[in-house]
């Protein structure tokens, strides 16, 4: 358990407070400082606050705010390892969810955890790294827009993490056509790695979206009060959208699965195709080599041996022996 923290730390509110703002009200919009945040979030003013989770006064800073919290959920506010999950507690709702990791030199599809209390009064959220999400909504309230409403924010929030979710699995849609494209026109070697590499990234996405297609099903289930009909019917749309998602990533593995075979197939139709053609070369010139070695015996005997035209009735024998040989092939519809 984290309430251990309450030891004295040095804290550094403007390190662990990434971004706050008031919501409703006359001060809607108002950016928050870190002095004035936790006054905010005790208030019946709704407010949000965005902390860095990775922060090691974070623990500690939910205990002094949210001290009616059970020490389990800021166990999973602050947890190292996340798996996408809602769940309602009392009139708040413990939200846990993944969205693309769009941080420079990472690999999108290593999803970066956001996780949230939300309540009708306060919303507090932490990641440990970048979220788009989050930063689309810090943006959209310091133009004077964004959310006024717990319901709001969290609609915004899930809606920003599914457009990206989509945008990026557009890619790799289009990748694979891409593949599948080059498969059947021409498949080539270099077309396996990048295969691969595509059934990677899709596994990966398909294992963090599975149980945040869940997690918003059990939103659609138990959903606090303030969480109105047009709220869920948005939340609806947003766990349409997630849900063809993961059903668009089962069908690539079937996809890339087929395509793995065509590939296969091309590989060895080629293998198949090459042994062939080295095999009617040694059929040809198996009889050559054994003439060739008969008549070149350094021995007595040999006929034509002090002919000075032997040498080329000899070749010429050799190139009837070819003829043949091509004819019977051709009989036998071997060529």
């Amino acid at each position: 358990m984290y309430l251990f923290a309450m030891q004295e730390l040095v804290t550094h509110p403007e390190d662990l407070i990434e971004a706050g703002y008031v919501l409703s009200g006359p001060d809607a919009c108002a950016r928050l400082v870190p002095a004035t945040a936790p006054e905010v979030l005790r208030s019946e003013t709704l407010g949000w606050v965005h902390l860095r989770a990775s922060h090691p006064d974070a623990p500690r800073w939910i205990v002094e705010n949210l001290s009616y919290l059970d020490p389990t959920i800021i166990d999973a506010l602050v947890a190292e390892e996340t798996r996408p999950r809602i769940t309602r507690i009392g009139d708040g709702l413990i939200v846990i969810l993944r969205g693309i990791n769009t941080m420079e030199g990472a690999d999108p599809e290593d999803m970066v955890s956001i996780r949230l209390w939300i309540d009708p009064q306060r919303i507090v959220s932490l990641s440990r790294r970048k979220v788009r999400a989050v930063e689309d909504i810090a943006q959209s309230l310091e133009l004077g827009g964004g959310p006024r409403t717990c319901a709001g924010f969290l609609s915004m929030l899930v809606e920003r993490l599914t457009y990206r979710i989509e945008q990026f699995w557009a890619g790799i849609d289009d990748e694979a056509d891409q593949i599948e494209e080059d498969v059947l026109e021409a498949g080539h070697d270099a077309l396996r790695q990048q295969l691969v590499e595509l059934r990677r990234r899709a596994i990966i996405l398909r294992r963090y979206l599975l149980p945040q297609r869940d997690a918003l099903r059990a939103l659609q289930v138990n959903h606090p009060d303030w969480l109105g009909q047009d709220d869920m019917r948005q939340q609806e749309e947003e766990l349409d959208a997630l849900e063809r998602v993961v059903e668009d990533a089962d069908a690539m593995r079937e996809r890339m699965a087929l395509v793995r075979d065509e590939l296969a197939g091309q590989l060895s139709d080629r293998l198949n195709r090459n042994m062939y053609m080295l095999s009617v070369l040694s059929a040809l010139f198996l009889p050559l080599g054994f003439l060739t070695g008969l008549f070149g015996i350094n021995v007595a005997g040999m006929p034509g041996a002090s002919e000075p035209v032997a040498f080329w009735v000899f070749c010429g024998g050799l190139l009837v022996v070819v003829a043949l040989q091509l004819m019977i092939l051709r009989r036998l519809r071997w060529i």
